[in-house]
């Protein structure tokens, strides 16, 4: 973020919070004019910046009210069984993140579900299509935080 001044920072912060709003409203915002506003919210998503916009979406209005981390061992460690795995978790719609770590798991799944019924068929599709040596979940009881705003340096 070196290359980046205060107004795109604020921007990026704002855009987070809201990329629905209009041009003209952003840059009363951060201070610039609208063409200005808008010709860094280009460069922004030319360089990566910002990847894309999205609606976020209530998940109990879906009935996904059940947030599951899935934590996963497995006793094998090849290129070939890491690139299906990743395939496989990313066929699978109610997997919202999949993550290798480091510790005593290999990884860890985030997961949207109805209810433990619907989790146990995303369990049992799992494990149908993949060699898993121990596989445990932990379900949310009540959701403290979450954001999908990063912190702008």
């Amino acid at each position: 973020m070196e290359n980046y001044d205060t107004y795109d920072r604020r921007l990026l912060n704002e855009l987070q919070r809201d990329a629905d709003r209009s041009v003209e409203t952003l840059a009363d915002l951060i201070g610039l004019s609208r063409n200005a506003t808008w010709r860094r919210i280009k460069r922004l998503e030319d360089e990566g910046i910002i990847k894309r916009r999205v609606a976020l979406v209530d998940p109990d209005k879906l009935n996904l009210g059940l947030t599951v981390f899935i934590s996963v061992k497995t006793d094998r460690h090849d290129a070939k069984w890491a690139n299906e795995f990743s395939q496989t978790v990313r066929s699978f719609p109610e997997i919202l993140g999949a993550y290798r770590t480091s510790g005593d798991l290999d990884y860890l799944i985030h997961a949207r579900v109805s209810d433990v019924k619907a989790y146990d068929g995303l369990y049992r599709r799992l494990i149908s299509k993949l060699d898993l040596k121990d596989v445990s979940a932990s379900f949310v009881m009540e959701e403290l935080h979450e954001t999908t705003v990063l912190p702008v340096p």
